[in-house]
């Protein structure tokens, strides 16, 4: 694939309960370390609950927030009023530490810092939920599945599409032929960071600020950096702007691309990918590209032949004759493709409503049986309830893992455009590139360590 300028891409457009009818029986007398009775409610610690953060605690409010914990309290001031009961921190090492009694922890702090935190409270005995996505870096993502596997804790990541109807609905129409053998996808996000975060306090794309303004009342700049180089605090990086950095951010691959190819990812039974390859705007050393294509390819799985994937990063794709319906396609600011060999399957960033296409020929097609168990309530509750139930969450680690893995590999591919790289597993090297094999993991600062 030839590198492309800035105009030709912006022109593309988830036991026990009483010892009587009475008597509810403690968490300690009926399993190990966090294990808890479907009655009791569960001891919640939030990590980084400024912005998504406060989002996902909303959701897991019937449950006792118990500890909050912000590197930041003026940002994360209206959280922490909300829960007036929970005791504050700014590290999550000294909450670990000092509240035993907890029993799950979420995460939700920039993604430079999730493998740090996931690994220390996996460690500590307690059940995770983690923003998406579940790592900065394709090492990181591998390690922490496996501590996850190795502890025994239920964990889910935060693609909250994964707990969809619509999403199981998708895989029971692929899964029961509807659409026939698929070879090809597309899937997208047209929007982008540009310029917030990119330009938004430089005049060029890259480079970072030179101003060196104070820190915010209550900010602990150290802990925010946490495993990353440090560099001086500035309102291009925090709050918000992070994403678009390579040092801290994952990019909108990370971001929506997470929510956009979990479906993919699942219905195709998707592993890792053979081949990937791609093109970028603007390469540089510190910010991800404005608008990128990535072109993954995967071998056969069963009786499911081969498929190339393609990712338009802050992009449409192009148009595809024979689809009439540009509800999706032309109007929506991500969502998927699925070609096969009889027909076609889109459908919205979270595979929200999605559709079989051409409309005339699938006309009152009815849902495929249903296969897949439906969840009830919000994805944070499925988390929950998996810990009450001693039960995988939908979408734990062993999951999460592979699918983060195989989105930043895409970004790894945009760091080295133009070149196809041969990825293998097992070892976590490109076979044909030292240069790329370097970005599959990071240095961390001193006194930060997985």
């Amino acid at each position: 694939m030839e590198k492309l300028d800035r105009r030709t891409f912006l022109g593309t457009g988830a036991g026990l309960a009483a010892a009587s009818a009475f008597t509810i029986v403690p968490r300690h007398v009926l399993g190990g370390a966090g294990f808890a009775a479907p009655s009791d409610k569960l001891n919640i610690a939030g990590i980084g609950v400024g912005g998504m953060g406060a989002h996902n605690l909303k959701a897991m409010s019937g449950e006792n927030i118990t500890a909050l914990c912000d590197v930041d309290h003026l940002y994360a001031a209206k959280t922490f009023a909300e829960y007036p009961q929970a005791r504050l921190y700014k590290d999550y090492r000294e909450l670990l530490d000092k509240e035993k009694d907890v029993d799950a922890v979420l995460i939700a702090t920039p993604d430079h810092t999730h493998a740090v935190i996931t690994l220390a409270a996996l460690r500590a005995g307690k059940h995770v939920y983690c923003q998406k996505p579940l790592t900065h870096t394709v090492f990181e993502a591998r390690k922490v599945a496996e501590e996850a596997a190795k502890s025994g804790l239920r964990t889910q990541m935060g693609i909250q599409g994964h707990s969809s109807d619509d999403m199981r609905k998708l895989c029971e129409w692929v899964w029961s032929g509807a659409i026939g053998p698929v070879r090809k996808v597309a899937a997208w996000s047209s929007i982008c960071y540009y310029p917030w975060g990119h330009a938004y306090w430089s005049s060029q794309l890259g480079v970072r600020p030179t101003e060196t303004p104070p820190l915010p009342e209550g900010m602990d700049w150290d802990l925010w950096i946490g495993p990353a180089p440090m560099r001086p605090y500035h309102p291009t990086y925090h709050p918000l702007i992070w994403r678009s950095w390579h040092d801290f951010g994952c990019s909108m691959m990370g971001d929506r691309g997470v929510h956009t190819l979990d479906v993919i990812f699942w219905a195709l039974k998707l592993g890792a990918p053979e081949t990937i390859e791609a093109s970028c705007t603007d390469l540089n050393d510190e910010t991800h590209p404005v608008a990128g294509l990535v072109r993954f390819t995967f071998p056969a799985r069963g009786d499911m032949p081969p498929v190339e994937l393609m990712w338009y990063d802050g992009l449409m794709p192009p148009g595809y004759p024979g689809i009439e319906n540009s509800r999706l396609l032309g109007e929506n600011e991500g969502g998927i493709l699925m070609e096969g060999d009889d027909g076609f399957l889109t459908a919205g960033i979270y595979a929200n409503s999605p559709m079989l296409l051409p409309q005339d020929k699938f006309k009152g097609t009815p849902p495929a049986p249903e296969s897949i168990p439906r969840v009830k309530g919000s994805h944070e509750q499925e988390w929950i309830n998996a810990v009450k139930e001693d039960r995988p969450a939908c979408a734990g680690f062993d999951y999460a893992g592979p699918l983060t893995e195989m989105c930043l590999l895409g970004n790894v591919a945009k760091r080295t455009p133009g070149v196809k790289l041969h990825w293998d597993a097992a070892s976590m090297t490109f076979k044909d590139n030292e240069k790329a094999t370097k970005f599959v993991h990071k240095a961390y600062r001193e006194g930060w360590t997985l």
